[in-house]
């Protein structure tokens, strides 16, 4: 039996649990928005759960150091933080969000327009991250990529295309993401390349869709879900974000990870600050940090991050499990998240009346 959750939640680079509290960069309770018990400036960052060691030791303790200052961490996934934000519920000064989120969060105005003359790295990074959702607003600090694992004990064939998951080698034994989860709209994206438009087109993708819906083992929602039902060859692939391949492997070491002949799909995640911040100058100096050489590189060798930076040089085992590479990064289909956004509630409800039943 098919299963699928209905409702939006957010599938980004992790599976995160909401923390209550914010938190600095080591531990310690949030003082008051003017500054720490010590009388540093404070500096609020919103963002994800996942690698908090990493962060902590590699982007956020050198930026206290260098300029004074006391990072406080708020966590939790896009969706909660994001509503934090629009209720005026918290004093974050700096945002991590996926792209789909943050184009909510420019709809409704809850970003300050970033003054680039002070983020010079953007002239390092690739053209595809410097502004996904506009020139007034943040870029993305990395980009991922969708596209297609399987098991080749199971798929007797190489699979190069998305249309692949329609074919005989996957029937009964795939997995698509929900319509709730990031990459969902793209599976609607390449549903429609399919289906043979060469412009995107709703009812030929959902068509198309349906068309595989019987072959469909579950619909997942969270990346674990994908992995587990892999490792138990319940499923013998389809569509998931490169960055979580490594997963994959340990379990199955034969598996395969292919970016389909269309075009895979870039996953981004952006840095904005929160109108009203009176932190502005140095959260966009974070944001410089953010996207230097030197934090791209950490992030990158400890798999954390795709890096965007074009100035990180890698090679070997360095590379593998990341989107690296200009060839690469510039193949990659980037999706309108306005037009996504706009769309997106209609989508849902055809999903669950059309695909997922």
């Amino acid at each position: 039996m098919k299963k699928w959750f209905k409702g939006f939640m957010a599938v980004t680079l992790a599976s995160v649990v909401l923390a209550g509290c914010g938190s600095n960069a080591t531990g310690g309770q949030a003082d008051g928005k003017d500054g720490s018990a010590d009388g540093k400036k404070k500096l609020v960052i919103s963002t994800w759960g996942f690698s908090e060691d990493f962060f902590n030791k590699e982007v956020y303790e050198p930026f206290e150091k260098e300029h004074n200052v006391d990072i406080v961490v708020e966590i939790g996934n896009n969706a909660e933080r994001l509503n934090k934000i629009s209720q005026g519920s918290t004093d974050v000064d700096l945002i991590y969000l996926s792209d789909y989120y943050a184009q909510q969060g420019i709809q409704q105005g809850l970003f300050e327009k970033l003054d680039r003359s002070k983020v010079p790295n953007l002239n390092q990074i690739y053209d595809i991250a410097k502004a996904p959702l506009g020139e007034e607003y943040g870029p993305a600090y990395t980009v991922g990529r969708l596209g297609i694992a399987y098991n080749p004990e199971l798929v007797k064939k190489d699979v190069t295309s998305w249309a692949d998951l329609w074919g005989p080698e996957f029937k009964g034994n795939v997995t698509l993401p929900n319509i709730t989860a990031t990459a969902g709209p793209m599976m609607v994206d390449a549903a429609s390349k399919v289906a043979g438009s060469k412009e995107f087109n709703e009812d030929q993708a959902f068509g198309k869709l349906k068309e595989l819906s019987p072959n469909i083992v579950k619909f997942y929602s969270k990346t674990s879900e994908f992995v587990n039902m892999f490792s138990q060859q319940e499923i013998a692939g389809g569509p998931i974000m490169e960055m979580y391949f490594k997963d994959l492997q340990a379990a199955v070491p034969g598996a395969k990870f292919v970016a389909p002949s269309e075009g895979a799909y870039a996953v981004m995640n952006t840095i904005n600050v929160v109108k009203g911040s009176d932190q502005k100058e140095l959260a966009e100096e974070f944001i410089n940090w953010q996207l230097s050489k030197e934090v791209q590189e950490k992030s990158a060798k400890a798999k954390v991050d795709s890096p965007v930076n074009t100035q990180v040089v890698l090679s070997g085992a360095d590379t593998e499990g990341i989107t690296y590479g200009t060839d690469v990064v510039n193949k990659l289909t980037k999706l309108d998240m306005k037009f996504v956004n706009d769309h997106i509630k209609a989508w849902t409800d055809r999903w669950n009346r059309e695909v997922a039943q």
